[in-house]
């Protein structure tokens, strides 16, 4: 069995619009929705043994602050395919992981997150999938258990949603 959390990026800033998009800070908002996810993944005992995350200045960030929350710091790995690439590229990526994680943390960015949560999701919690339809919105968490043994067998509507995190849940 394997669970992937989804993770978007926090809310950012787009106090300076000189600042290319690759490279804007998080806003207090997001810094706040951050620590509030990180801590709602810790007592909810999920620990990632392995992240991906997007080198977006804003991503990066996110996962600072994720971690500080965390009881584990386990192996990131920052990716600059992981930025704005598409669901697909996502998909592609993720079944590349190394089977030695369990538990995956993908952190990266709209539309892409959400289009993957969604063609992963085939089933689950309802009210969760129904959130999820709805919007993916900054700083939420998706959870998905696969019942496979190895990462390169995801596969599109086999994911088992069992929570979609939003930080206005959480405040």
């Amino acid at each position: 069995m394997k669970t992937l959390c989804l993770l978007r990026h926090a809310k950012s800033s787009w106090d300076d619009p000189t600042i290319p998009d690759h490279d804007r800070p998080l806003a207090p908002r997001g810094v706040k929705a951050a620590r509030l996810v990180g801590r709602h993944l810790e007592q909810q005992g999920i620990r990632p043994d392995l992240i991906l995350c997007s080198t977006a200045l804003r991503a990066t960030k996110t996962l600072h602050l994720v971690l500080a929350e965390l009881d584990v710091q386990p192996p990131v790995e920052t990716e600059r395919g992981l930025y704005l690439c598409g669901a697909q590229a996502l998909l592609t990526r993720l079944r590349k992981a190394p089977d030695s994680a369990d538990t995956l943390m993908l952190l990266a960015h709209n539309p892409d997150i959400h289009d993957l949560g969604m063609s992963l999701a085939g089933h689950g919690d309802k009210e969760a999938r129904h959130a999820l339809r709805a919007k993916f919105p900054t700083g939420a968490c998706a959870i998905l258990v696969f019942d496979i043994a190895h990462w390169h067998e995801v596969e599109r509507g086999e994911g088992r949603l069992t929570a979609f995190v939003q930080p206005r849940m959480l405040a």
